[in-house]
């Protein structure tokens, strides 16, 4: 799902919405304006905009608590990182040849999900490839690599013991960022918002005096609301698009492994 073209669609529907309403101005009875119309239909677009703003509030914290989790697991999973990374220096030099490996799968998954082209352009680049089937075969291969150690001590029989845990660890997490990364916003919330969101404008076009002031804040309204809408949904891609989840907390790692 597009968040800018999503944005764009909801733009012109509900200016779509707003013609309709002036046109229907335009064909009916001067009778089926006057004041207790207006009423009813001021109490009938309350209703509405109730509705919309409940529904809004619902798919903001839906796609809010979305990107926290990614957000959050992205943080866990670099403090694992530098943790495995730790344990194995500790073990010995033995264990050098898996630690640059790992290095190199961690930068590896890094720039495949956060593109290293992407500064100065926009959109921002969409992830390479965040698949997480891609990295299971490299990242059992260290798995197999820390079980062949053989340890010749006590404290290097818990280090490997520890390393075990930790790269199983790893391996959970990588489906908590990347593989858990679908639209969590369901669609008919966004239909029926939509729609609402056309039937208030289709109001405002019915009532609305025709003055470039009026015309004005209304246009500003519509697309107040479809930017709105545009930002509910780049929030709910964690890890593409203008708003995504930081890459810091990898890039740290990156930085103090292997010393």
């Amino acid at each position: 799902m597009d968040p800018i073209a999503v944005g764009l669609i909801v733009f012109a529907f509900i200016l779509g919405g707003l013609l309709f309403g002036v046109f229907i101005r335009s064909v009916l009875p001067e009778g089926h304006l006057g004041d207790e119309s207006k009423f009813v239909m001021k109490l009938g677009i309350g209703l509405i905009a109730t509705m919309t703003a409940l529904v809004l509030g619902l798919v903001t914290a839906s796609a809010k608590s979305s990107f926290d989790t990614h957000d959050q697991a992205v943080k866990h999973v670099a403090i694992d990182i530098l943790t495995f990374d730790r344990i194995l220096a500790r073990y010995g030099p033995e264990t050098k040849e898996i630690r640059s490996s790992f290095r190199q799968i961690v930068a590896a998954r890094h720039d495949a999900i956060w593109p290293p082209w992407t500064s100065g352009t926009f959109p921002p680049a969409r992830p390479n490839n965040i698949d997480p089937f891609e990295a299971t075969a490299a990242i059992e291969g260290v798995a197999d690599q820390i079980g062949a150690l053989k340890p010749q001590n006590d404290a290097q029989r818990s280090l490997q013991t520890r390393a075990k845990n930790t790269i199983e660890e790893l391996m959970k997490a990588r489906w908590m960022v990347v593989g858990t990364g679908n639209i969590s916003i369901p669609v008919p919330f966004l239909v029926a918002i939509v729609f609402w969101l056309v039937v208030i404008f289709a109001i405002f076009g019915m009532f609305a005096p025709r003055n470039a002031t009026v015309l004005t804040v209304i246009f500003l309204c519509a697309l107040s609301v479809s930017i709105a809408v545009f930002l509910i949904i780049e929030m709910d891609g964690p890890f593409d698009g203008i708003i995504k989840v930081s890459d810091a907390p990898i890039r740290y790692a990156l930085s103090h492994m292997g010393q």
